[in-house]
């Protein structure tokens, strides 16, 4: 049904942030126990979301590594809770570069995989979307988490973010990946400037162009508050939803968000101008 639901629907698709860590750079710790997981995952399903992602690694600039054990232990026991809630095949999705984190959570209930490593941290991620015939959402990040905030640089970022993206989605194909279970994602504020941020926005429309649908993941983060002069990320959910509104235009078709419902709104809103 997780891909079913992508072919099915013409509009955009939203995937809600769930996050079962104690140090996500904008709801850490807010979920980690499972009711609250699941109450959550509910409410952002009433709100419109398509899919929920669950992760239980940090991934924010300078966020340290954490073992397989570990994030076991933080996203089992939520997976499984919301394979019971949640209507049967509903899309969970889960967010890790660790292959048998990933394994294991296909077998407790998700049904997509999102990698922000593009599966170089993990090659056996390929295989497991191969064989399961899973959605697999394929990031771009320049270095890893701990330092890519350490003084990236790009000659031309959307020449070298789309081509690694078209590379990671041809070693995919080569892996068994159906070609349209593939998803690229640009990575906006992984290893990016403030202005590569905006030039990669700016561009999505070629990103788009390519034979594989775009995730966007602008949600909370610095670059919005920067420009909105906002302290506190939880403030930023309006200015989130103006990049959802562009990036439909542009033909983005999923946005990854922890606002659900002001982001389906504008998603609903910028897609109904781009189909007049």
């Amino acid at each position: 049904m997780a891909e079913e639901i992508y072919q099915q629907r013409d509009t955009p698709l939203i995937m809600g942030i769930l996050n079962v860590t104690p140090d996500s750079f904008s709801d850490g710790g807010q979920f980690n126990d499972p009711k609250k997981a699941v109450a959550h995952a509910l409410e952002m399903v009433s709100q419109g979301a398509d899919i929920i992602d669950v992760g239980g690694e940090s991934t924010r600039p300078g966020a340290e590594a954490v073992d397989t054990d570990e994030q076991l232990s933080r996203v089992i026991p939520v997976i499984s809770a919301l394979r019971e809630a949640l209507p049967e095949g509903f899309p969970i999705s889960i967010d890790t570069t660790d292959a048998e984190v990933a394994r294991l959570s296909v077998i407790a209930g998700v049904n997509w995989l999102n990698d922000i490593s593009a599966a170089e941290d993990s090659p056996e991620m390929l295989t497991l979307a191969a064989r399961h015939d899973l959605p697999l959402v394929l990031m771009h990040r320049k270095g890893k988490s701990a330092t890519m905030q350490n003084d990236p640089y790009y000659d031309d970022v959307c020449t070298e973010v789309f081509a690694y993206l078209e590379g990671r989605a041809e070693q995919a194909l080569n892996a068994g990946v159906a070609a349209d279970k593939i998803v690229l994602d640009p990575g906006i504020g992984f290893g990016k400037r403030f202005e590569d941020n905006l030039q990669l926005l700016a561009n999505m429309a070629e990103l788009c162009a390519k034979p594989y649908p775009v995730l966007l993941g602008t949600s909370r983060k610095r670059f919005l508050s920067m420009i909105c002069q906002v302290d506190q990320s939880n403030q930023l959910g309006v200015a989130t939803a103006a990049t959802t509104a562009l990036a439909v235009r542009s033909g983005v078709r999923i946005v990854r968000v922890h606002d659900v419902l002001e982001n389906r709104q504008a998603a609903d809103v910028a897609w109904a101008i781009h189909s007049a």
